[in-house]
């Protein structure tokens, strides 16, 4: 992937830095408490839990295969782990941009933006072919799934928990995965 060679070898970019500049040129405690919401989904273990709740009530009600698609969504933190450590990109700065929330490891990829794409896209493909959902639920997933997968990238850069090139690389990099889940999925069910 040429922006994982990209970000490994050069700090952050003039985009980098002009990105974050202007997602946090907007700030207050209530924008502060609405981006760290959003992210919320994506802390350890809240999406081991979420993801473990989905498949049992895929399960409960009969849908056994997308059950356990949804436990494939998983890989998600094992691909997200293993590029981090690989990149091994630093975290934006406190002399660089706002910190609102402090993050431990490695900056690429965004392993939130990664597992939002992934996750919630595969929510989202589910909500609009399995016609046997109630058509009201199926609607609310769908607008809450899309709803967070396009905004995780402002939450991370806006929180100073990521650069653009990180959440960038992690939607890519979702997009692919989420790609090859479906596409199994597809196979499967022919």
């Amino acid at each position: 992937m040429f922006l994982s060679f990209l970000v490994a070898l050069f700090p952050p970019s003039a985009i980098d830095l002009k990105v974050s500049a202007a997602v946090q040129s907007t700030q207050g405690p209530e924008l502060d408490k609405m981006m760290e919401l959003i992210s919320w989904f994506g802390a350890f273990p809240v999406p081991m839990f979420m993801g473990l709740a989905v498949a049992i009530v895929f399960y409960v009600f009969k849908f056994r295969r997308e059950a356990l698609f949804v436990i494939l969504t998983f890989i998600s933190g094992l691909i997200s782990t293993v590029i981090k450590i690989l990149v091994n990109r630093p975290r934006p700065t406190v002399n660089l941009v706002r910190i609102v929330e402090v993050a431990k490891q490695q900056s690429f990829p965004s392993g939130h933006t990664l597992f939002y794409t992934i996750f919630f896209g595969f929510l989202l493909f589910l909500m609009w072919n399995l016609k046997q959902i109630n058509l009201v639920l199926r609607i609310i997933v769908a607008l809450l799934s899309a709803f967070l997968i396009v905004t995780i990238p402002f939450s991370r850069i806006y929180l100073g928990a990521h650069w653009v090139t990180d959440v960038l690389g992690g939607f890519i990099l979702g997009l692919i995965c989420l790609y090859f889940i479906v596409i199994l999925y597809l196979k499967k069910t022919q």
